[in-house]
Parts: structure tokens; C-alpha cells; sequence
């Protein structure tokens, strides 16, 4: 008996920090969902819908091609349509010399419609993706935004639902421009 209640203690005092949030996290822990290849596309659309106040992103490419079909410039007419719904718009590219032209054509469109477009610093590559949407939803992996990626590569992302994780995110993309 008295073994049996010594592991029980051992157990819990080995397992209950598993179960409690670290130190400064706040509410339920994160929702998580996998967006294996295509289904990042959508996803990442149906948020982008569904923002009502704000939303920040950076992808290292983003070529928003002219083609039928597009999925990137799918993405773009959803963040010109949610800035003109109100919605704080900011997208952060990178402007290494192989995406530079691609990014830059996607940056003009963007901007012309009232999006915010920032340049992050050329002192170091910026290779994130990831996005914030209202404060509350993450998505973060290695989808670009290229037809390619969205819609032919193995590429894996993940959509989290958690408003702390979303605040250290936004303000590490603030921290890039």
C-alpha cells in the first residue's frame, strides 16, 4: 500500500507539470490543426474572411501570377478585400534577390489597394511564414505564398487557435520591420 501511494505521488509530482500551463500563459491551452499541402489555401482564405479587426503576415514569396486559377492571387484580392472591409491589413516580405521581383509586383498590387506593405531589413534574411488574425488565430509552417506551394508541393503548416500565442507571434513580426 505504501508503495502504491509513493508511485501515485512520484507519478503526480513527475506529471503535473505536463498538465499546467507554463508560467505567464493565460486561458486554455492552444487549439491545433495541421494544413497538410493543399488545404493551406483555404484556410488560410476562410480567415483571412473572417478577420474583423486586423491581420499580419510574412512570407519569404509571394508571387501573386497573373493565371486562372491563382491561388496567391486568390490570397491577395481576399487581404484588398478585407482592408477595404476595415480590417488593418500588414504584409511583410522579404527582399532577397531571388524573390525580390516577385515580391515587389505582389507589394505594388497590395499597396495600391490600401494594404500595408513593409520590406523587411536586408541585413538578414527573412524566411518566415506565418500569420495573425484578429489577435486569436496563428498560422505558421512552410507554406509560401506560390502556386507551387499552395497548390503541388509537400508542404506543411499548422493553424493554431490561441490568443497568446498569436501576441508573441504579432510582435516578433513587428520586431522584423
Amino acid at each position: 500500500m505504501k508503495k502504491a501511494l509513493a508511485a501515485g505521488v512520484l507519478w503526480t509530482l513527475v506529471a503535473l507539470p505536463l498538465c499546467v500551463p507554463p508560467a505567464g500563459a493565460q486561458g486554455l491551452p492552444a487549439r491545433a490543426q495541421l494544413l497538410e499541402n493543399g488545404a493551406y489555401g483555404g484556410a488560410l482564405i476562410t480567415r483571412i474572411r473572417e478577420a474583423k479587426r486586423r491581420i499580419i503576415c510574412a512570407f519569404y514569396l509571394f508571387k501573386s501570377g497573373e493565371n486562372r486559377g491563382n491561388l496567391p492571387a486568390a490570397v491577395a484580392g481576399e487581404l484588398i478585400e478585407a482592408r477595404r472591409r476595415g480590417v488593418e491589413v500588414t504584409v511583410i516580405l522579404d527582399m532577397g534577390k531571388s524573390q525580390r521581383l516577385e515580391n515587389r509586383v505582389a507589394a505594388g498590387m497590395l499597396a495600391r489597394n490600401g494594404v500595408k506593405v513593409v520590406f523587411a531589413s536586408r541585413r538578414r534574411t527573412t524566411h518566415v511564414k506565418a500569420v495573425v488574425v484578429d489577435d486569436r488565430w496563428v498560422m505558421i509552417g512552410s507554406h509560401n505564398l506560390t502556386q507551387s506551394a499552395l497548390a503541388h508541393n509537400n508542404e506543411l503548416s499548422v493553424l493554431l487557435d490561441s490568443p497568446e500565442v498569436a501576441a508573441q507571434t504579432r510582435r516578433y513580426l513587428e520586431g522584423i520591420f
